[in-house]
């Protein structure tokens, strides 16, 4: 039987990160605007960056999706239909679809903008086929499925819908306590409502147990005398499972991850890329190679691992009861923006100096040790080291820049000419 290459979708929570995410590999991105989005705490896309996001990556053969997925109150709605006239005014080009979970949003959406491509959230609870042909006779083009389905579960939703009809499910990232993301907590504990993209994460919160009559005696629920994570799921992460995920029918595999740094998504994207492309070059390719895919994916931060509900439901084993913290190897430096001479330009994002010994990530995915043999700020001045957050600096690395000059580069399936590389 043949099947279908899967699209592999990436967030992006900047301009700069959606550049990354294009060039490392994404099949198409999805963002916020500066409302609407479950995300109100990334840094989100002004109008302006929305419409030089959407011709990068147009340029680039990717598609753009705009979440306007918030459970809207009354007061939301004539903003939202205000909203969407704009993302369809938009000039040179448009979103290609627009992600949204409440049904009022969803008619407004198609009222206003008529021929757009809309895609159903898993904030919407879709765990069965008679929801995905609900929505699909509403006139949705993609659902996507609610994060507690397994693969048989999929496959058998994709043996009841049109064949036209796509299925997008998350492989890779934070994996949300609440049912679908759906989470009541944080409005609970601060005033701030996930459903409308201000969660604070309580599920990563430690917790004990007090008793009314015992105020202030903390009784650990856990065996451990600091209390316990009761809510920290692992992560997801699916990468050795392409083969099951394909075979299951689903269109769109997508990473979360909105709030992310560019050397995530670059990490992430990259990965996934590759893995998607051997599999289909070769199983077997795609099976020699795992261990550089878990070895690379393990480079962004993360919180352990864990297949979800792919495979039954998760027990006590895809838990974290000790920390909350993440796992976190590698330190993003900045993006190389330009090659001049025997320098490359960055703005750096974290402290580095000269003589320290640095990565190259390629979007071809090799990876260029290099040591950094002097640095100069915008002026010329020789500096030894790069403190300040978001300084442009022009540095001279031990291999010339030619070996990763980002406009040479392209991308093995798509020849894509590339234009950025992540530090």
């Amino acid at each position: 039987m043949t099947y279908k290459k899967p699209e592999l979708l990436i967030p992006a929570s900047s301009l700069e990160v959606l550049k990354t995410a294009v060039i490392f590999g994404a099949d198409a991105v999805y963002i916020g605007g500066e409302a609407f989005g479950l995300r109100a705490k990334a840094k989100n896309f002004s109008s302006e960056e929305m419409v030089e996001g959407v011709a990068f990556a147009h340029a680039h053969g990717v598609k753009v999706y705009v979440t306007a997925n918030i459970l809207a109150h009354n007061y939301d709605l004539e903003g939202a239909r205000k909203y969407f006239a704009e993302l369809r005014d938009m000039k040179p080009e448009q979103p290609d679809a627009l992600i949204i979970s409440d049904p009022g949003m969803f008619m407004i959406a198609k009222e206003v903008w008529p021929q757009v491509e809309v895609h159903i959230s898993t904030q919407a609870n879709n765990t069965n086929y008679e929801t995905y042909l609900f929505w699909w006779k509403l006139g949705a083009k993609r659902v996507v499925s609610a994060r507690e389905l397994s693969l048989v579960e999929i496959k058998g939703i994709r043996e009841k819908i049109p064949a036209e009809m796509e299925i997008e499910s998350f492989v890779h990232g934070a994996m949300c306590i609440s049912y679908s993301g759906r989470c009541l907590l944080s409005n609970f504990f601060t005033g701030r409502d996930a459903n409308r993209g201000a969660c604070t994460h309580p599920c990563r919160w430690k917790y004990a147990v007090v008793e009314e009559t015992r105020p202030g005696e903390y009784l650990p629920v856990y065996e451990n005398e600091r209390g316990t994570y009761i809510f920290n799921s692992k992560d997801l992460c699916m990468i050795e499972h392409i083969p099951e995920l394909v075979e299951a029918g689903i269109d769109s595999l997508k990473i979360e991850g909105r709030m992310k740094t560019a050397l995530y998504v670059a990490t992430v994207a990259r990965t996934y890329r590759k893995a998607i492309d051997d599999y289909f070059a070769d199983p077997e390719l795609y099976e020699k190679n795992m261990d550089w895919y878990k070895a690379e994916i393990s480079k962004c931060t993360y919180r352990q691992f864990t297949t979800g509900f792919y495979f039954g439901k998760p027990d006590e084993n895809t838990q974290i009861y000790d920390n909350n913290t993440y796992v976190n190897e590698y330190i993003y430096l900045g993006i190389v923006e330009a090659v001049k001479d025997s320098l490359c330009r960055i703005e750096q994002r974290n402290k580095f100096c000269v003589g320290d010994s640095i990565e190259i990530m390629k979007p071809d995915g090799t990876n260029v040790p290099v040591t950094v043999e002097a640095m100069y700020t915008e002026e010329g001045e020789s500096v030894d080291s790069a403190p300040h957050p978001k300084q442009v600096l022009w540095i001279k690395l031990s291999m010339p820049p030619q070996e990763f000059d980002l406009l040479r580069q392209k991308n093995a399936d798509r020849e894509r000419v590339t234009g950025g590389n992540a530090l």
